[in-house]
């Protein structure tokens, strides 16, 4: 397989799990109910924190300790090994850790199921209202639609798609880029969401323009993977572009953006020092400006990266 033709080497991390979302029994109250005393439950806070055992791994707590029934604000998550549910909390006891750091010590099924539970948690916390009427919703179907309070009409979650590609030239350099409020030496692909009234592969071609000012060509689909912050569907692609047409920052997203050489982009792979947004509150760590670090490992953007680098 050439560069210009590779594909994903494994799904994204996000991508991964296999777990029963049990869409039968959403509409079975009665099933739900029989099915809570032995069910366990995710906590959320607001800033989409969750509690973690010993080894990093999601921390369950069973139903039972919450109520003696699902409360109206709880997310059926699935089943496995019995009924999975999620709901948002204020404050979580004990060790708790973020998605983007944490997920990586996740197994497969615990990654979606918590890509799950932050992306509905984040639809119900800005869907309280009807968007056709004003009127009043709450929550029904286990969770996974907001049902008018009066009026009975059903509000379906939201999903925001966007594309993330991969700039390359058919050949052995690929282009980053990297906001300007980020360190230095931070580079990832270019994404942007999609517009109403156009396709994907529209979208690739605009955002691409918009951001760094060159025209890309044969976008090709790769894969696609939940991005919960808040509710995202990333949608990877690759292109081709053409190294020696200037680059120009059109819409002010993209600080910088270069185009790098398959060995610089495996060195950083190989050296392991991703980047990692820093936690509220504490201090950006310095950067070696000679150095390229790339997204961590939870991201679509890395698995492009890697499966680009391995052609």
């Amino acid at each position: 397989m050439s560069g210009a033709e590779f594909s994903l080497r494994q799904p994204p991390l996000l991508s991964r799990a296999g777990f029963d979302r049990a869409d039968e029994i959403r509409d079975d109250p009665a099933r739900m109910s029989a099915g809570w005393p032995n069910a366990r439950v995710l906590l959320i806070d607001a800033d989409g924190r969750y509690p973690v055992n010993d080894s990093g791994g999601l921390h369950w707590i069973p139903a039972a300790d919450l109520a003696d029934a699902p409360p109206g604000d709880a997310i059926l998550l699935g089943v496995a090994g019995g009924d999975l549910w999620a709901r948002r909390v204020d404050h979580i006891d004990g060790p708790t850790d973020d998605a983007r750091r944490g997920a990586v010590r996740l197994s497969a099924d615990e990654a979606g199921l918590l890509a799950t539970a932050l992306g509905i948690l984040n639809w119900h916390a800005t869907a309280s209202y009807s968007p056709v009427d004003g009127a009043a919703t709450a929550p029904a179907r286990g969770g996974w639609v907001r049902r008018g309070v009066d009026s009975g009409r059903d509000e379906f979650p939201r999903t925001d798609p966007a594309i993330i590609t991969v700039v390359h030239d058919g050949g052995d350099r690929v282009l980053l880029g990297r906001q300007a409020v980020w360190p230095e030496g931070w580079y990832s692909t270019l994404a942007g969401f999609v517009e109403p009234g156009e396709s994907l592969e529209q979208c690739v071609i605009r955002e691409v323009h918009e951001e760094v000012g060159i025209t890309v060509t044969e976008p090709r689909y790769l894969g696609s993977q939940p991005w919960p912050f808040p509710r995202s569907l990333m949608l990877g692609f690759a292109a081709i572009g053409d190294p020696e047409h200037e680059l120009h920052y059109l819409d002010g997203e993209i600080g910088h953006a270069q185009w790098f050489h398959r060995d610089e982009v495996r060195a950083a792979l190989a050296r392991g020092d991703d980047w990692v947004r820093p936690e509220a509150g504490a201090e950006t760590p310095a950067t070696d400006t000679h150095r390229l670090r790339l997204p961590g490992s939870i991201s679509i953007a890395r698995a492009m990266i890697e499966s680009w680098a391995a052609g």
